[in-house]
């Protein structure tokens, strides 16, 4: 995927933040040393932003209205609140997990002026940043996200269900069907569709990945906005694979 200016500019201005670095180590902190779940940091959000950019290219070639459309800014503009929006959405992990995501609309503004310094002048400045806090609040499970941006976030955030962003909890936790089920997950494909613009292919290695898929991912994709562009199948490859010997309740 070609980089256009603003995008490589903002993609080293998040680079650069000491600040921003500081907030995914606290939101990993919180996340991973507290409270035993899974990554909410640097790798969550470079999957992320991986995703969010490959959903919002098939979906703007297909010719889907973007949400920056309404500002008169075009698709590179896009692609910026995307990956700013993957960088910021979880900050709010920083300060707790419940209402992270409002906790990350409250820290996100500053860093905003600083990512953005040289690169937007106003009144795109404020747009840009306006679009980005849209996606971030609307990562939230209850928020109906109201452009193809914040749809193309909210999916891709759901998407990050690899067998590696489930084995810490798996490791230092009791197997719930919430790790089970990712590490279920062998590999995550995002590709043109036949009958939709984009086609998400999921390759399981045992079907308690369904899990995921039925209860997470499903759940995201309807109140995204982006149903009726995205078709979803999966598929077990070879041999369904055992990941527990045995459970026990008490």
């Amino acid at each position: 995927m070609a980089q256009n200016g603003k995008l490589a500019q903002v993609k080293a201005a998040i680079a650069r933040s000491t600040r921003l670095r500081t907030l995914w180590t606290c939101s990993n902190i919180t996340a991973i040393d507290r409270l035993r779940i899974n990554d909410h940091g640097p790798t969550h959000v470079r999957i992320v932003m991986r995703i969010g950019l490959r959903l919002l290219e098939l979906l703007h070639g297909a010719g889907v209205k973007l949400g920056v459309a309404d500002h008169g800014l075009g698709y590179e503009d896009a692609q910026v609140v995307v990956v700013l929006g993957a960088a910021l959405h979880d900050v709010g992990h920083a300060v707790h997990r419940q209402d992270h995501e409002l906790l990350s609309t409250i820290l996100a503004p500053t860093l905003l002026d600083e990512l953005l310094a040289g690169i937007y002048e106003e009144p795109q400045r404020t747009v840009i940043l306006a679009e980005v806090m849209h996606a971030i609040w609307a990562h939230r499970g209850s928020v109906r996200p109201l452009t193809v941006e914040a749809g193309a976030l909210s999916v891709a955030d759901a998407l990050d269900m690899e067998k590696g962003r489930a084995r810490i909890p798996f490791r230092v936790g009791e197997p719930t069907i919430h790790s089970v089920s990712a590490l279920a997950i062998d590999k995550v494909e995002i590709l043109p569709g036949q009958e939709k613009p984009v086609h998400i292919h999921v390759r399981m290695t045992n079907s308690a990945g369904i899990f995921q898929l039925d209860s997470l991912l499903k759940e995201k994709l309807n109140n995204s906005g982006l149903r009726d562009y995205i078709e979803v199948s999966a598929e077990i490859q070879g041999e369904e694979k055992k990941i527990i010997e045995r459970y026990a309740l008490g």
